[in-house]
């Protein structure tokens, strides 16, 4: 009868493997110290396989966003004309960040420490937030475009959208990955949503009265009427009253 033995265990794809060997080192030489023939040897392969992949070493500490950066453009591409809440688009492709990071919180726990001691780290990945910022801005001025303020209310939108999914997300990584992101992430999407999408996205309409009837030496006057969302934008409230009264 013959033994069996377990199947060798598969090696990881080279991209995987250049990664985790740059973190290895990070963490045990620091980044700076950390160069990419370090890392090249420590897995095994040679300098030009590294930048087949990553054009940096800044890169292979974020080796996700430009996969995640391509879905979120595609996923807002395929939004109809008709989309009935463009806010809430743009909520849902943020969560689709949200989901890189919960899917490895180990890794993405580290990458947050590291970014936190390295400012050049910082200074990347404030360049890659842009970017996110800037595909949700692009999707939200192409709905809006026409509007009274539309690229303003777009490039709004978008900042108010990235800062509230990164708080929620720097809150998570700061607990190191502990508790449900996705439920803290929600929380703070839902004050955009209330501020800028359904129902306070609803125009807010001005009903012009008659005038009142004459009283004497009293001027008739018109009143003017506002029916308005109780939850919607105070600007859009002051905008819309202002153009009832002719004075926009």
């Amino acid at each position: 009868m013959s033994s069996s033995s377990a199947a060798p265990t598969a090696k990881p794809p080279m991209r995987d493997a250049l990664v985790a060997a740059a973190f290895q080192l990070f963490l045990e030489r620091g980044y700076e110290q950390t160069t990419v023939d370090d890392i090249v040897s420590l897995a095994g392969v040679g300098r030009r396989s590294f930048f087949r992949y990553f054009p940096s070493k800044e890169d292979v500490v974020f080796p996700d966003h430009e996969r995640c950066l391509a879905d979120m453009t595609a996923f807002l591409a395929e939004a109809d004309d008709e989309e009935h809440d463009p806010v809430a688009r743009v909520c849902d492709a943020a969560r689709m960040v949200l989901r890189m990071y919960a899917e490895n919180p180990t890794f993405s726990v580290q990458r947050y420490r590291l970014t936190r001691q390295v400012p050049g780290l910082r200074a990347y990945e404030l360049s890659v937030v842009w970017r996110y910022e800037r595909a949700l801005a692009e999707y939200l001025r192409a709905r809006f475009a026409g509007q009274t303020d539309g690229t303003l209310r777009a490039d709004v939108i978008a900042a108010a959208v990235v800062a509230a999914h990164n708080n929620a997300l720097r809150s998570w990584l700061r607990s190191d990955g502990e508790g449900d992101a996705g439920t803290l992430v929600d929380h703070a999407l839902g004050h955009v949503q209330r501020a800028f999408g359904h129902p306070a996205d609803a125009p807010v309409r001005a009903l012009p009265v008659g005038p009142l009837p004459d009283r004497g030496d009293e001027r008739p006057e018109d009143v003017v009427v506002l029916v308005s969302r109780r939850n919607a934008p105070v600007w859009r409230v002051v905008q819309e009253w202002e153009a009832a009264l002719g004075r926009a």
